[in-house]
């Protein structure tokens, strides 16, 4: 009887295993994984690549544009050349039916906080009043809109009890205000400029105002509360 050789082997000549094969199992080599992971110039993967990198690339640059924003914005508050937009003072009070008890003193510009309120249609007299307020030498703190505008009025001036002083001092610039009380707490002074409204009063004249009353001719409240 004639042997046949085991499977896997020839007559004289012994099968060699594969390195790639451990029982039964294919290796993975370095190769193959390059052969399935090697780069690829397909054009759709390509452009896709191109957008992520152009959308990376406008993100970042729009958060640095914000970042550069947020430091000039930042910059001008502290600086005070950017004003942000505040709302308008309240004058549910109304002019006062009688003036406080004067006289009051004129004192110096330096300690006078002053808010200015442009209520009439004229965009930028608000600015155009702080500015000048501030060149005299007050504190021009916020400058805004006012729907409050009483036909023809030159201007309000408002204060608290612990403004009267200081609205006193601010009428000697403004002609022809209004006197309003409201209920603050501070000695802030408010001015509504109006469509009556011309031009302060020569600086000279209103720094040699002596001590006096303050102009309470209104006596109705005005309108646009």
């Amino acid at each position: 009887m004639t042997k046949e050789p085991p499977e896997g082997r020839h007559r004289g000549n012994p099968a060699k295993s594969d390195p790639r094969e451990w029982h039964g199992h294919r290796i993975i080599t370095g190769g193959d994984l390059g052969a399935v992971f090697a780069p690829t110039d397909e054009p759709e993967v390509v452009r896709r690549a191109r957008r992520r990198r152009r959308l990376h690339n406008s993100v970042v640059g729009f958060l640095a544009l914000l970042l550069v924003l947020a430091v000039i914005l930042a910059q001008g508050l502290i600086s005070g050349w950017v004003r942000l937009p505040s709302a308008a003072p309240s004058t549910s009070a109304g002019p006062v039916d009688e003036c406080p008890a004067g006289p009051f003193p004129y004192l110096d510009p330096a300690t006078v906080t002053v808010n200015v309120y442009n209520a009439t249609a004229s965009p930028g007299l608000g600015g155009t009043v702080g500015n000048a307020l501030n060149e005299r030498g007050f504190r021009v703190d916020r400058v805004g809109n006012s729907s409050v505008n009483r036909s023809g009025m030159t201007a309000l001036v408002l204060s608290g009890p612990s403004g009267l002083a200081a609205a006193y001092t601010l009428q000697q610039h403004i002609p022809g205000t209004d006197y309003v009380l409201d209920e603050r707490t501070d000695a802030s002074v408010d001015v509504v400029i109006g469509s009556g409204f011309q031009e302060l009063l020569p600086a000279e004249q209103a720094v040699a105002a002596g001590p006096g009353a303050l102009s309470c001719p209104g006596t109705s409240t005005p309108d646009g509360q």
